[in-house]
């Protein structure tokens, strides 16, 4: 949902339909769970040169990866890439409190 919501806010990011966006965040979770580590230790000295900011590089880098192996789910520049992301991972966090407001955890 948040994809859908992300190809209306930003011209340069195009989703074809729901199922495109359920395929490019199955492919996006993949790359963070297998690619993203490797990553981020390979460019580790540069990520502490720059206090951590490295980190919105990879998670662009692999927003745009995503977009290269899929056909429905298409990014226009790094740029796009970029802020794409950043808008994408604040989505998630808005989207998790509102979860978890209106399912709180039980406790036991």
């Amino acid at each position: 949902m948040a994809l859908m919501v992300l190809s209306h806010v930003d011209a340069g990011i195009v989703v074809a339909g729901f199922g495109s966006a359920l395929v490019a965040a199955l492919v996006m979770g993949l790359l963070n769970l297998f690619v993203r580590p490797i990553l981020v230790v390979l460019t580790l000295p540069v990520t502490l040169l720059s206090l951590g900011l490295f980190y919105f590089v990879i998670n662009a880098l692999l927003f745009w990866a995503a977009s290269a192996v899929l056909e429905g789910f298409q990014v226009a520049s790094f740029g796009h890439a970029l802020l794409g992301s950043l808008l994408y991972s604040v989505m998630g966090v808005v989207i998790d409190s509102a979860l978890e407001r209106l399912f709180p955890p039980q406790l036991p």
